[in-house]
């Protein structure tokens, strides 16, 4: 019989709790800012215990796995990377075992690397993707880092990071770009998303076609308020361009994201000729973790 799961997406700064009922409901979820950065060392049960505690309580026969940056080298206890092509199976095979209080386990998840000319990892998004169900595709999941992964056969075969979301943060804040963006008014978001997916297309790449954010604005054919959307929006035309490069021309692609950046880059995938298959991270997160539970079960 398939036991309630406890998990946690654990991250550096955010975590998420999830009990799940055996066949697959979340009973209940918490988030909370209590990633790895504010867990002092050796204090990970006690962290435990305030973000799920009371989960375990309700479900004491609950498997609890762990998931996300408390399996990294900052972590709880370091668990070691999968070494792409990996399937969900090699994956829960990797994981370990680590003790919560007497007579309670749980189990922390490994990542994935690849090594496709330039190495590369992931921590956290693999569960994600072992969600997605998909056989055969690419997929996208958009983020401060954003990960585009190859799936042939239910396994990854490789995937790529791209630090979009970093990069849109140092520009729109802490670059000569900042000096003249606004708090967007108006149609200044749709406008400006317009001037930043047209900008991608440009030829120069992103170092000119960004430093046309001040040059437009100097020359009042932009608004102070079109300068965020002008350059998230040319930021992931970028990217989805890179994955192209990378990963070849595709028709669809498996988006997971909700709110704002399931829109942004829909938009965006639309602008290119592809078609999006949206999944929330919720949603993949929970399938994903219980295909590698069930897994380490076996």
């Amino acid at each position: 019989m398939p036991k309630p799961l406890i998990a946690l997406d654990w991250g550096t700064t955010r975590a998420r709790a999830f009990l799940i009922s055996p066949t697959g409901e979340v009973l209940e979820r918490r988030v909370a800012d209590q990633g790895i950065q504010a867990v002092p060392a050796g204090g990970y049960p006690e962290a435990f215990e305030a973000l799920a505690g009371d989960f375990q309580r309700a479900a004491p026969d609950a498997a609890i796995v762990l998931a996300g940056m408390v399996g990294s080298r900052n972590g709880w206890v370091e668990a070691a990377y999968v070494a792409c092509p990996a399937s969900a199976e090699a994956v829960a095979a990797a994981a370990i075992t680590v003790n919560l209080a007497e007579n309670t386990a749980a189990t922390i998840l490994p990542g994935l690397c690849c090594d496709e000319g330039a190495f590369d990892v992931m921590r956290g998004e693999e569960t994600l993707l072992f969600g997605l169900g998909v056989e055969d595709g690419l997929a996208c999941l958009p983020g401060t880092h954003s990960k585009w992964a190859e799936i042939r056969g239910g396994r990854v075969m490789r995937f790529a990071s791209f630090m979009t979301g970093e990069v849109y943060g140092l520009l729109r804040n802490d670059s000569i770009l900042a000096r003249l963006a606004q708090a967007p008014e108006g149609d200044d978001a749709a406008s400006g998303a317009a001037r930043g997916r047209a900008a991608a297309e440009r030829p120069g790449g992103l170092l000119n076609t960004a430093f046309s954010a001040r040059t437009e604005v100097l020359a009042g054919r932009m608004a102070g308020g079109e300068v965020g959307p002008f350059l998230s929006a040319l930021l992931v035309g970028q990217e989805i361009a890179g994955a192209q490069a990378l990963f070849g021309r595709t028709d669809e692609v498996y988006l997971v994201a909700d709110g704002a950046l399931a829109e942004s880059y829909g938009e965006a995938l639309a602008a290119a000729g592809i078609t999006a298959t949206v999944t929330s991270p919720e949603a993949a997160f929970v399938a994903g973790v219980r295909t590698l539970a069930a897994g380490i079960a076996e």
